[in-house]
């Protein structure tokens, strides 16, 4: 039995040897290239790994085995078990438990087995998933030691959470969001020893009040189970928080300060998108798609995002204002007015609809109504896009040009749909992203203009959404790279404005904020703040050259 608590110089024999005892040879250490910071062997033991016996080393930075075998006649049996080693990046391990056989109702104590480490690992398309790799061992002074150097490891990733506060909206995604968490999300945070305090919301607005009341100083992060207008009312509560705790005015916020704490995002909807909408749908209308979630994670998986929660992958995001001359709205990732905002401001007003049937009646009433908005837009470029080749696009070059990057640009005009975007908005429908010509923190927006055309080249401008083709490369439609955008209506007065179904009696004209509906008849003044919040996640432009596989038994 092994029973050293200290480092060993060499593998001791396990208790329940062979009945003939064989003599074993082990690969040398020596053979192993010199050790780089982190590799110094912490401690060495024999464990029964996948069945056979292993000679295990943990440093600070991985975990290495290699089963034990006869020698060989020749007595030259290295190069084969060299060849056998199995190695774990302690990066990847997320938890260590010490197990046990337990009698059914038997919570406590038990038959030591050994430890059992869990690793996080990506199987294919993004998807993370939980993987155990069992060390068996019935020495309990040995398994104590290991254990104990394993959790200092652990303990040592600062980035990962150890206590969270979650909001679960009970009625995100056709109510599934509560069942996702409790049986999805819940047991890994216990698994990795997370401490959470839940609030399932029971009306809008819900999580802010919380957010507003509660000490964050306890937790290390925010997790919200949800659609994006979850998501979005935690990110403003969370940023919101921020600046009453720096003593600012949040009656207007020119310098937001950031984020205390990294909002975690888990995506609500477990069944496939799209079945039964429109495909051009989820664009108008993004609240259905989990866009942050895709952006973040690259797939609407709960697991996933929750892993990714778990390991500490912590991600700075651009964030929007959206204002008024005499206040703060919101703040936010991303916008539509026009089209997108008619859309979702027609299916509010028919909630007593089944969800589905709401918003596909909600796109087609709107693009059978299709009429432009007339208003200016007043933006601040930061660059010029080079990609589209049409005459237009050499007009607005030539345009832009003629002025300095730090002065105002105006466009007036009659607009089917203007979209503003501080992040790519990634979703299954949409493989390009809403915006693929900005990124997640890189202190820039999209400001997409869609001008007055026929129905029929409007849809398919929509359809190229959810196809690898430029949705950009139609002369109605202007992209630009901003740093701030000011947008003013010119409000409709006689029969048209009652044709206007989406004005209401203010005139307050609708607006599409992350899936969220805004009515507001002044001018609206989006400006991006570069980082100004941590989402745990990665870049999605890292995930497609980032593959890990597993060497698990």
């Amino acid at each position: 039995m092994p029973g050293a608590a200290a480092p060993l110089p060499r593998p001791q024999r396990r208790a329940r040897a062979a009945p003939q005892e064989r003599r074993r040879r082990v690969a040398p250490l020596a053979a192993a290239p010199p050790a780089r910071e982190g590799d110094e062997p912490l401690l060495r033991g024999i464990f029964e790994i996948g069945k056979r016996s292993c000679d295990v080393v943990l440093s600070t930075r991985r975990l290495r085995w290699s089963p034990i075998l006869p020698e060989s006649p020749t007595g030259d049996s290295s190069v084969a078990l060299q060849a056998q080693e199995e190695i774990l990046e302690m990066k990847d391990v997320f938890s260590v438990k010490l197990k046990r056989r337990r009698f059914a109702g038997q919570k406590k104590g038990g038959t030591l087995l050994g430890i059992t480490i869990f690793k996080c690992l990506n199987k294919e398309e993004n998807k993370l998933t939980d993987c155990a790799i069992h060390l068996n061992n019935l020495s309990e002074d040995h398994c104590q030691s290991w254990f104990r150097h394993l959790k200092e490891i652990l303990n040592g990733f600062q980035n990962r959470p150890k206590s969270l506060k979650v909001f679960v909206n009970p009625s995100s995604h056709k109510r599934e969001a509560t069942n996702i968490y409790y049986e999805k999300v819940a047991p890994l945070f216990k698994l990795a020893d997370i401490k959470t305090d839940v609030t399932v919301t029971e009306y809008e607005g819900h999580a802010l009040s919380v957010l507003k009341e509660c000490e964050l100083q306890a937790f290390d992060g925010v997790v919200c189970v949800g659609g994006d207008g979850s998501v979005s009312e935690v990110a403003h509560g969370l940023l919101l928080r921020a600046q009453i705790d720096a003593g600012i005015d949040t009656e207007y916020v020119s310098k937001p300060v950031r984020a205390p704490v990294p909002l975690g995002v888990i995506p609500a909807g477990i069944k496939a998108e799209g079945q039964n909408l429109h495909i051009y749908l989820h664009v108008s209308y993004p609240g259905t798609t989990n866009i942050l979630a895709h952006t973040l994670y690259g797939i609407k998986h709960a697991v996933t995002a929750t892993l990714h929660i778990v390991m500490g992958h912590i991600q700075a995001v651009d964030v929007c204002t959206f204002s008024t001359p005499s206040k703060l709205l919101r703040f936010g990732f991303s916008a539509m007015f026009g089209f997108g905002a008619r859309t979702l401001a027609l299916a509010e007003k028919h909630r007593w609809m089944p969800s589905s049937q709401r918003k596909d009646f909600a796109f087609i009433k709107t693009l059978a109504d299709l009429k432009p908005e007339e208003c200016e837009l007043s933006f601040l470029p930061l660059q010029i896009l080079e990609e589209d080749t049409h005459e237009k696009d050499r007009k607005k070059k030539e345009r832009m040009e003629r002025g300095s990057k730090d002065q105002w640009q105006k466009i007036q005009g009659h607009f089917l749909n203007v979209s503003i975007m501080a992040i790519p908005c990634l979703c299954s429908m949409a493989p390009r992203g809403l915006a693929p010509n900005t990124r997640l923190n890189n202190g820039s927006m999209a400001l997409i203009v869609v001008q007055n055309t026929s129905r029929t080249e409007f849809i398919k401008h929509l359809k190229r959404y959810s196809s690898a083709k430029n949705q950009f490369n139609f002369p109605f439609v202007e992209t630009y790279i901003v740093r701030e955008v000011k947008v003013q209506p010119r409000f409709k007065s006689g029969p048209d404005a009652k044709e206007n179904m989406c004005l209401n009696a203010e005139g307050n004209y609708p607006w599409n904020i992350d899936g969220d509906l805004m009515k507001e008849a002044l001018e609206v003044h989006v400006r991006v703040h570069p980082q100004l919040i941590d989402l745990y996640g990665v870049n999605t432009d890292d995930l497609e050259t980032s593959q890990v596989t597993c060497n698990c038994i």
